[in-house]
This record gives structure tokens, sequence and C-alpha cells, in this order.
């Protein structure tokens, strides 16, 4: 399953979500950079294990050096795909996080995170010698506190099917629950094995939890309610998922859109997915300028289909948000 994107939209732009992407990408550029001392760059800044359980390696490192590894192993990553992979889940469900908790509480929050999964993956290999990289840990603790906060959430998700990718909206519950019980799964099955840091995910995500729970017992700093204010978003989703319904006897179907008060004025273009199992409904919506709340949209052809061969209409009726 391959998700693409999740039903709730932020409220602001996620202005520390993007610069945490930036940051990886440009230690991805330094990393490329490094050429032959890429491996000495990985050992020095990644997390490795017996660096802190083997004094005889240990000695080789300094203190600052032993310390700052655990927040610099979650920016390095070991190929352009794990990149792709983090940054683009980071990219899915961070906005919303950081919506939840504001930009300053996102931003340790997520630090936080990382370093819990490292603590995670340190006490489970104690004394290995392979270098741990990657934001996955911090990520899973972003995807706990997304699971909890937005439970009715769900995912646009791609399904490759031999020679067919239909797209199809999971519940997020039950997304992230196989993406978790997947990690104890392999977990399990590759204990003592190098490879991927399975614990560190399990760790990262069972924090991410407990430190949303932590973090919503204090107020919002004024300072991040200010970038609140700043950041909020003026225009809605790109893609929007519409479910319409048709009456008895009625071929034509009815559904919502929604747009800002910017869009209304200004008019927009929009990608609408009608979920229908694993039919792909994807389509393009224009918005006319001057659109205003209440105002429907007709889509020709697109309703149902009668027994002698007539076809209804879809409807959109659109909704501005205030």
């Amino acid at each position: 399953m391959i998700p693409l994107r999740d039903t709730i939209r932020s409220k602001n732009y996620p202005v520390v979500n993007t610069t945490i992407i930036i940051i990886n990408i440009v230690v991805f550029v330094l990393e490329l950079s490094k050429g032959d001392q890429l491996r000495q760059f990985i050992f020095t800044y990644g997390l490795v294990p017996a660096r802190y359980t083997v004094p005889a390696i240990s000695t080789y490192f300094t203190s600052g050096q032993q310390v700052f590894s655990f927040l610099s192993f979650m920016f390095i990553h070991g190929g352009f795909l794990h990149l792709l992979g983090n940054m683009w889940s980071l990219y899915i469900f961070g906005d919303n996080v950081e919506d939840r908790l504001g930009s300053f509480r996102y931003l340790l929050f997520y630090l936080l995170c990382g370093f819990a999964s490292g603590i995670a993956h340190l006490v489970v290999n104690w004394h290995s010698q392979v270098p741990t990289i990657g934001a996955s840990g911090a990520i899973a603790g972003v995807m706990g506190a997304y699971m909890i906060s937005y439970p009715r959430s769900r995912i646009l998700t791609l399904i490759p099917m031999f020679i067919f990718f239909p797209l199809v909206e999971v519940p997020a519950v039950f997304f992230l629950g196989v993406w978790f019980i997947f990690q104890f799964l392999n977990a399990a099955s590759t204990a003592g094995q190098g490879g991927i840091a399975w614990w560190a995910h399990i760790g990262g995500f069972i924090f991410g939890i407990i430190f949303l729970r932590l973090f919503l017992l204090f107020r919002e700093p004024s300072m991040s309610r200010k970038v609140r204010r700043i950041t909020k978003k003026n225009t809605s989703d790109k893609i929007q998922v519409v479910r319409p319904i048709s009456p008895d006897r009625d071929l034509n179907r009815y559904g919502n859109i929604t747009i800002t008060r910017r869009e209304s004025a200004l008019g927009a273009r929009k990608l609408v997915n009608i979920p229908e199992g694993f039919k792909r409904r994807l389509f393009v919506v224009i918005i006319p300028p001057g659109t205003s709340d209440g105002s429907k949209l007709r889509l020709s052809g697109m309703g149902r289909k009668s027994d002698n061969g007539d076809i209804g209409d879809l409807y959109l009726k659109v909704h501005v948000e205030d």
C-alpha cells in the first residue's frame, strides 16, 4: 500500500515540518559530496550502539560526538529511496500533527521521538557495530500521534495489483495499525540480525503517543499561537474526496466540494476522487471565479446509469470556508 494523502486538511502551512524535510534533503546532498569518506561520516554521525557499550570503541569519540549522534542520525539516509520514503510519510502525516501541537511544540516533539527511537534501538542492539541512520523512528512517532489525534481520518492509498493501480480510501487507524504490526513481525523475524532498525520504529511509534499526551497537558506558547495566525492557509486541498449520494429513482448524484474565500473569488482547479471500491474515479474539477457558497457545479454524464441506458449527472455543492 502506497499512501498518497490523508483526508484531514491542515489549517496552517507546516513551516516546521517543511523545514525538517528541507534539512534532510540538504544533509543527503552533503552525503553525496563525501565520496570515499561517506562510510566514516556515517559511522561518526550515525547511531552505533557499540560506541556507548564497548569501551575500546567509545574512546575514539568525544563526549560531544557521542551526544550529537543521537540527533544527527535522524537526518542521515542510506540512499535516495530511503530518503524519499521517509520524507513522503512525513509530508503526509506531519502537517496535521504540527497543526495539533503548534510549531514549537511539534519541533520538540519530533526531536524527542527521534531520540526515544534511538534509545529503543540501542537497548535492543546493545553491542551492535552497525550504524543506524534515518528519520524513520522520529516519523514513526509522528504516525503514532496522528493515529490517536485523527482516528476518523482516512488515507487515500494506491494499491498495486498487477497492471492495475486502484485508489482506495483506507481508515487511518487500520493503515497505521497494520504498519505497526508489520514492524513487530519484522523485528521478531530478524532478531539479532543487521538491517532495518525495526525496534527504533516501534519505540518511536509508542513514544509518539506518550509524548503527544504529555505535550497536550501544557498550554501552547504565545509565540506559537502567533505563528498559527501568520501561517493560516488561504487555499483548500488540491485533492478532494467526494462521496456522492443518489436518492431512490434519481439518476443524478449529489456531493460536496470545499473551497476558500480566495478560491471563491479567483477560481481554482481541484483533483477529485470518488472512492467506489477498487474503481478508479479521479478527475479535474474547475471552480469558476466568483463561485459563491451553496452554488452547484454540474458534471455531465457522471451520475447513475439506468437499465435503458440513460445516464444522470453529478452535482457538487460548493462550500466556502470562512
